[in-house]
């Protein structure tokens, strides 16, 4: 009796250990993954397909199990896309979209569902976190008493609570320099920087002004979002500050026949003087430059040359002031220096001759 039902036993055993082979469809997807707002972002889902079953239809559900996108497995050119997503790869057993421009309201879990003949309904399931950089526009350099502007962009607004600038001086000190939080609806400023700084009111594209900026304003500026879940993110940018140079001339008799010329320009960071001299073997040797630091943090070159009395006269000794914050030298000619008080003696000299001539008119038709 035992060995009657043996064989059938086997059978069904067969059969059932093929039937478990049939249903082997497996489908393998990340379970998180993060992109950055405002850039196109992919989620795929790959599927295992068992010997005798098929792939019939692709569907791609979002957080609110609302279909948005779908597509026959033998037509996928024919997929049926939203306005935010669209069919990014299908190749054999593999399905990705692609989110066209990442932001706050995608994120949430999504699911890949695979119809399979004959074993039905398979699935995968990725959830996404949207995030955002914190953009903040580089390094500037600005002249002293021009007015500066750094803007800093967090493209997840509504996820920021608050928002800080901090300045960082060359000597590592840092310092908050202005706030703005959500619940205030106005910004603040501390107190040693209010009167020169203001801050935009916002999130999203925050902007601090320094009107005029001066040597004190150098240093690096941080801007820092206070953001829920993601916590603390920043970033830094620095600002450099110039002072242009206005160089000016004098010269001062040393000896008989003998000229000492001073070039003195004040800046921020220090000029590089140099000399044009008509007939160079006119001058008495090199030109000799000192440098002195000043307490506002500009420095004063003064540069001088010694060259024969008569070049002051005759030629032109032009000294030439080279900063980095200039396309072109500042000149300033020794001669025309002293042309200029020439030319405004004749000037007086010519009025009081005038009001003497005058004066001697009057007095003939009436006695004084």
């Amino acid at each position: 009796m035992s060995f009657g039902w043996c064989p059938c036993f086997y059978v069904w055993l067969f059969l059932l250990l093929f039937s478990r082979l049939q249903v082997s469809c497996k489908v393998s997807a990340p379970s998180h993954l993060q992109a950055i707002a405002g850039q196109p972002f992919m989620i795929g889902c790959n599927i295992t397909i068992g010997t005798g079953q098929s792939l019939s239809q692709v569907r791609w559900l979002d957080a609110r199990d609302r279909t948005i996108l779908s597509y026959l497995a033998d037509e996928p050119a024919k997929a049926t896309e939203s306005k935010r997503v669209e069919l990014a790869t299908f190749h054999s057993h593999t399905s990705a979209i692609r989110i066209k421009k990442a932001a706050t309201q995608d994120e949430g879990c999504y699911r890949c569902i695979f119809d399979v003949y004959p074993t039905g309904q398979q699935e995968g399931r990725t959830c996404l976190s949207v995030l955002a950089r914190v953009v903040l526009e580089g390094n500037k350099t600005v002249v002293s008493g021009k007015d500066a502007t750094l803007t800093c962009h967090y493209a997840l607004a509504e996820k920021a609570e608050q928002v800080l600038w901090k300045k960082t001086a060359e000597q590592g000190d840092t310092t908050t320099v202005a706030s703005y939080i959500k619940q205030d609806h106005v910004p603040r400023v501390e107190d040693p920087f209010r009167g020169h700084v203001t801050l935009s009111r916002s999130l999203n594209r925050t902007q601090l002004y320094l009107r005029p900026v001066s040597t004190e304003d150098e240093g690096c500026y941080t801007c820092e979002f206070h953001t829920y879940p993601e916590g603390s993110i920043s970033a830094t940018a620095c600002l450099s500050v110039y002072v242009l140079p206005k160089p000016e001339v004098t010269h001062v008799i040393v000896s008989p026949g003998v000229v000492e010329v001073n070039c003195t320009a004040v800046s921020r960071p220090a000029s590089r003087i140099s000399w044009n001299v008509e007939g160079d073997n006119d001058t008495m040797g090199p030109s000799v430059s000192s440098y002195f630091e000043q307490g506002d943090g500009t420095t004063m070159v003064v540069s001088s040359i010694l060259v024969q009395e008569r070049l002051l006269v005759d030629k032109t000794v032009v000294c030439r002031a080279h900063h980095q914050g200039l396309k072109a030298a500042v000149s300033v000619a020794v001669n025309k220096v002293k042309r200029s008080h020439i030319i405004l003696v004749i000037m007086m000299f010519i009025v009081a001759v005038l009001l003497l001539c005058l004066c001697v008119c009057v007095n003939k038709r009436s006695p004084c």
